[in-house]
């Protein structure tokens, strides 16, 4: 098929982006997960370092590595939404658009390129989607055991799949149809299966004072009307810049669709579809009343919104945005890809996300390096726990990284020997606050400071300081180093 060729063309090309592209601090730091296995971590589920210890099996401790799986998941994930639309929605040939749609977004587009727990958690949501919709066309209640498995994986990579099981379940309680399978014991099967995939995370929590599941259920918070408002805009315009502005329009359409469709003649595929995209939509919209909602945390309900744009608006009008759609999106991935690769467009830090994440790596852990043996640093440290983990990743093999904050208590890597001297590398951006390192000594003048740039323009600026490890100091964690 055509559509099949693109997508493994766009894969090739999503790959190479990958290989070319520097680590950004949350993926060194998820990096480091990979290297110390556990079945919880303070922020996230473990799923995105099982990735990339797979990745990394393969194409070694590279950044092609470490994202080998994004390009790949995505790519079957697509295959996978193509065959739900066409399981839902028969004789539509709404596949294709579906996964098209899909791709064009940038959350897909450039979360494919990527490693952080978005990326098993958008594959395992879209796999449990085929399954759904297979247990829909079938009616074979051995697809509940699939579902199952897909929900425990997808709740062992972000803790938000849990909006999944909410609409199977509010799909069931609304449609006569499905409502038959409450009482068959595939569906418990299947939810027990998926309690058994989630368990090792559970028991993590358990033995580290339920420390993951308070910090993911502590986000919301509340403010004024304005302050309110504000963050409804910043979601809104987030999600019609993240998902291409006609892919999200095709996408709220679909999705209103939907519940039309479920409404006016009870279509049991539309009331499941919607079910995936309605309630978690409700959520993002409530939260977002008292707290900002990240731009990623919404990527979950575009499978299903993409089914519903392409099986379910049938007017011309809405057909003829398709190919405009997905040549906008195409476009917007491919600028992004072109400037976090090679920069063609000089952009300041403010218009440039891929600089402040992206830009100077290379040039920067040389700079460390050897501002460090200069020094006769024992280490290299970081507060921040991104800034660590890229030091770790990067600098020379021989460096000592040593990282500082509360969160590495959850760790089991080795603490610092006590009484060595080492360089601590602190952002600007944190203001005036004294480091956490007790006894830090700034160093004075221009060679306290380090710049990251990229093609003359600053990424970030960081001061040095001298340090010296001590028992009984703040936590702080000996991290590991590619190879090592």
């Amino acid at each position: 098929m055509p559509w099949l060729a693109a997508l493994a063309a766009l894969t090739a090309l999503r790959l190479v982006v990958a290989g070319l592209t520097p680590l950004a601090p949350d993926e060194a730091y998820y990096w480091v997960w990979s290297r110390d296995l556990q079945g919880g971590y303070l922020d996230h589920p473990p799923m995105v370092a099982l990735f990339i210890r797979a990745g990394t099996a393969i194409a070694g401790e590279t950044a092609l590595g470490v994202r080998l799986l994004g390009p790949l998941s995505l790519a079957l994930g697509s295959v996978l939404l193509a065959r739900a639309a066409e399981d839902l929605f028969p004789g539509r040939k709404a596949g294709p658009w579906a996964a098209a749609l899909l791709n064009a977004t940038l959350l897909a587009g450039v979360g494919g390129v990527t490693m952080t727990p978005d990326t098993p958690l958008l594959f395992f949501w879209t796999c449990a989607l085929w399954a759904a919709a297979r247990l829909h066309r079938t009616q074979d209640g051995r697809w509940w055991l699939a579902i199952g498995l897909f929900a425990g994986l997808g709740l062992a990579s972000k803790y938000t799949m849990v909006l999944f099981g909410a609409g199977l379940v509010l799909w069931m309680l609304l449609d006569v149809g499905a409502r038959r399978w409450l009482l068959r014991w595939q569906v418990w099967a299947g939810g027990a299966i998926a309690a058994g995939a989630f368990a090792p995370v559970v028991l993590w929590n358990a033995a580290h004072d339920w420390a993951s599941f308070a910090k993911q259920g502590g986000r919301t918070a509340s403010g004024g009307m304005g302050q309110s408002l504000r963050y409804f805009g910043e979601l809104v315009g987030g999600q019609a810049a993240l998902a291409t502005p006609l892919v999200f329009l095709l996408c709220v359409a679909g999705a209103g669709a939907a519940a039309w469709a479920w409404w006016r003649r009870r279509d049991a595929a539309a009331l499941l579809v919607a079910a995936l995209i309605l309630p978690g939509a409700a959520l993002f919209v409530w939260q977002s009343l008292g707290s900002r909602v990240q731009g990623n945390w919404p990527a979950i309900l575009y499978p299903a919104a993409a089914i519903a744009a392409a099986a379910l608006l049938e007017a011309a009008r809405w057909r003829r945005l398709r190919v405009p759609a997905v040549a906008l999106g195409g476009v917007m991935c491919g600028a992004v890809y072109l400037q976090a690769v090679a920069a063609p467009v000089a952009l300041r830090r403010g218009q440039d996300p891929t600089l402040a994440r992206l830009g100077g790596w290379d040039d920067f852990a040389a700079a460390v390096a050897s501002r460090a043996r200069q020094e006769g640093a024992g280490f290299v440290a970081a507060e921040e726990y991104g800034l660590a983990s890229v030091l770790a990743f990067r600098l020379p093999p021989g460096i000592v990284v040593v990282a500082m904050d509360p969160r590495w208590r959850f760790f089991s890597l080795p603490a610092p020997q006590p009484g060595v001297t080492g360089l601590l590398l602190r952002s600007e951006r944190r203001g005036e606050w004294p480091p956490n390192w007790p006894g830090a000594d700034e160093i004075a003048g221009p060679d306290g400071r380090l710049l990251r740039s990229r093609r003359g323009i600053e990424a970030e600026a960081y001061r040095l300081y001298r340090v010296t490890t001590a028992t009984g100091q703040p936590p702080a964690a000996v991290l590991p180093r590619p190879g090592s």
